[in-house]
């Protein structure tokens, strides 16, 4: 990998955790429980690298 790209990757994954970690806060304040928060916020962190490694897959072919 060059370094732009494990850059990118980086960049993805910082956005995807920070994303994640919004969705949590904000579940928890909603009045969701900790346990859900925490599946809200894997779930937001999961899917926003699907779309990345999706649009990443897309563009390599």
């Amino acid at each position: 990998m060059t370094k732009l790209q494990v850059l990118t990757l980086l960049l993805a994954t910082s956005a995807a955790l920070n994303l994640g970690c919004a969705s949590g806060i904000i579940a928890v304040y909603a009045g969701a429980g900790t346990a859900q928060a925490i599946l809200i916020g894997g779930g937001a962190v999961g899917g926003a690298m699907t779309l990345f490694l999706a649009g990443v897959g897309v563009y390599r072919h």
